[in-house]
């Protein structure tokens, strides 16, 4: 066993003793923003699939998004949508292989602005596939402008005094459209923000694809994502910014697990 004494600073220069990068993910550079959280949620995802032993199993069905940059990035089976439709494509492939881990990969703009109604529908059918929702209230690629899950108060592209409800109408939240619905076995939302979210989202998404396994219903992530770039930030305020603007509005939590509706307070 090496013990490494930190009462004293290094005597020699860091070097990097082994790649802890997952198999599954190909290259470890992307060309996001610097501070984005969403190669932190997909990294999570792909260390699960991996300890799970799903690797060869895994398709995705993705959406347009930022996300959409790295799915070349990702050694998995992928299927690129239209906006808005990977839970219904997801349907599709599930149907035909259900012996394979099929999830979406969408973000607010692409699931809740573009299709909204693909999800729900594929809620309340059951359909036995794992959506994931990278939520970070803006549509990022295309430079910031408001979605369907912006909060009251925040500045976009074309809210730049802040999102008004009189105005605009109020933010969804898919965990509250999602978790009442009888077709759904599990419904979850994390964030990325600390190490401690981190393990907790990694929890989430295992608890997702054990529900898909076991033929459970449709089950449910959202992963509140940073995006200090549409958000007008610095990077390093990026966080700070998600825990006290989003993060109130989205309770982070799981709402509903093995089918049964469960309350988020007090949860770790």
């Amino acid at each position: 066993m090496i013990v490494i004494d930190t009462t004293k600073p290094p005597q020699e220069p860091a070097k990097q003793k082994w790649d802890t990068r997952p198999d599954l993910l190909i290259e470890g550079d992307h060309d996001l923003c610097p501070g984005c959280g969403e190669p932190i949620a997909l990294r999570c995802m792909l260390e699960v699939i991996e300890e799970m032993g799903l690797s060869k199993d895994a398709i995705g069905a993705v959406g347009i998004g930022c996300y959409t940059a790295l799915t070349s990035l990702l050694d998995t089976d992928m299927v690129q949508c239209l906006h808005g439709r990977a839970p219904s494509v997801a349907t599709g492939i599930k149907r035909m292989r259900p012996q394979s881990l099929v999830y979406t990969m969408q973000g607010d703009g692409d699931m809740v602005n573009e299709g909204l109604q693909e999800i729900i529908h594929s809620a309340a059918r059951g359909e036995n596939i794992t959506c994931l929702l990278l939520n970070n209230g803006v549509f990022g690629e295309t430079g910031g402008h408001m979605t369907a899950t912006t909060v009251i108060g925040q500045r976009t592209k074309n809210t730049l005094e802040g999102r008004d409800a009189a105005y605009h109408g109020h933010p969804i939240s898919m965990t509250d459209l999602l978790a009442p619905l009888g077709g759904v076995g599990y419904v979850a939302r994390s964030t990325v923000t600390t190490a401690k979210d981190i393990q907790r989202t990694r929890r989430y998404f295992k608890k997702a694809f054990e529900t898909q396994r076991t033929g459970k219903g449709l089950s449910f992530i959202e992963v509140l994502t940073m995006c200090p770039t549409g958000w007008f930030l610095p990077v390093q305020e990026g966080p700070d910014y998600l825990n006290k603007t989003m993060s109130p509005v989205f309770q982070i939590g799981e709402f509903k697990v093995d089918g049964k509706i469960v309350t988020p307070e007090g949860q770790v």
